[in-house]
């Protein structure tokens, strides 16, 4: 068992606060992401779970016991980072093997392993050539093995895929998830590519400015965004947002925009003053008849489907809609909400708790 806890972490660089009083827990074989942009917390966060950074305040469990204190080599955890950190003046077999006989482990178990998770990474027919022809791909299916061989308690990846290009790196996202299913190892990954914590991830923790947004799975996340940012970062194109002024009451199932009233999920909270609401591209239809009306004033043709830019009164949005339906830039459409979608927003970003989103909640 390799479950990872984490209880009101903190890391401060003197004046500056890298990450603000996380908490979430990692279950064992899970395929955990740590996504948000740039300088958000979230490879801060890795770095003190593999023990590269010591926290500040806060516990960090693994296994049941609190290592927030130990030194990365008592954590029995592997790390893998975005540069491969290669030894060049080494072969693929020696770079692999090379934890397992700084152990002392006899050499006959050492070929053994080694020739293991070259089969399982299928780089059985390069274990003797130099890591510096390989290919970036290649490197880091060796980055890989090196952390596997050890069979460690968890797997840390900071952005393992970040150097490759894009359909290397789609190919090796692919591996990367088929391999930790093989292995069913506890698996940490940071990234800042929604879609990539999107298509790999059992669970997500958004992270902004130091603190934790939303930790979920990916449909709660993306159905059910606790924050504006968290709907705004996450889904291509991102979640439309209307801003409107009104008041909302507790069962209330309609609000207002302008003289239309939209179909809502049922509110379980009351609030007041500035409001968004928030309604994903797919959830939008165009029609030719209705009076809440917007200009297309782009389309942009994606295959199966096609992204249509509109102009209303309450600012742009975009819809996704099929590709065979015939759009005119500079025409006026009719658009109608799916109502049992729709997110709606406090003056502070904050989602309002709704049928939809019940018990999902916003940290910091």
């Amino acid at each position: 068992m390799a479950e990872i806890v984490i209880k009101n972490l903190r890391k401060d660089f003197g004046d500056f606060t890298a990450v603000k009083e996380s908490s979430f827990t990692i279950a064992d074989g899970e395929f955990f992401m740590l996504l948000g942009p740039s300088g958000c917390g979230k490879t801060t966060t890795l770095r003190m779970i593999a023990g590269l950074e010591l926290p500040t305040s806060g516990e960090i469990y693994l296994d049941g016991e609190e290592i927030s204190q130990r030194p990365p080599s008592k954590r029995d955890i592997a790390f893998v980072f975005q540069m491969f950190a290669l030894y060049p003046h080494m072969n693929v077999r020696r770079n692999i093997s090379y934890p397992l006989v700084s152990q002392g482990m006899k050499r006959r178990d050492v070929r053994t392993k080694v020739a293991e998770v070259a089969k399982i990474l299928g780089i059985e027919d390069m274990l003797d050539k130099p890591v510096g022809g390989l290919s970036g791909g290649d490197r880091q299916r060796v980055a890989l093995g090196r952390a596997i061989v050890r069979d460690p308690k968890a797997f840390m990846m900071d952005e393992p895929l970040g150097a490759l290009d894009a359909e290397f790196r789609e190919h090796m996202s692919e591996e990367l998830r088929a391999l930790h299913d093989r292995m069913n190892a506890t698996t940490v990954y940071v990234t800042h590519d929604q879609l990539e914590a999107m298509q790999m991830g059992d669970k997500i923790v958004v992270m902004n400015n130091a603190v934790v947004e939303q930790f979920g799975t990916p449909q709660d996340i993306y159905d059910k965004p606790a924050s504006r940012f968290v709907a705004d970062f996450i889904g291509s194109p991102s979640m439309n947002f209307l801003e409107f002024e009104g008041a909302i009451v507790n069962g209330q199932s309609q609000v207002e925009l302008g003289h239309h009233q939209v179909q809502v999920p049922t509110q379980l909270e009351q609030a007041s003053g500035a409001m968004t609401l928030g309604v994903r591209p797919e959830h939008i239809r165009l029609s030719d008849q209705g009076d809440f009306r917007a200009q297309v004033l782009a389309v942009e043709y994606l295959g199966t489907t096609q992204i249509v830019l509109l102009q209303s009164n309450f600012g742009e949005l975009k819809a996704r809609v099929d590709a065979a339906m015939p759009v005119s830039v500079g025409s006026s459409v009719a658009l109608e909400f799916d109502g049992s979608t729709i997110t709606l927003f406090d003056d502070s970003g904050r989602s309002l708790r709704s049928t939809l989103n019940e018990g999902v909640i916003a940290h910091g």
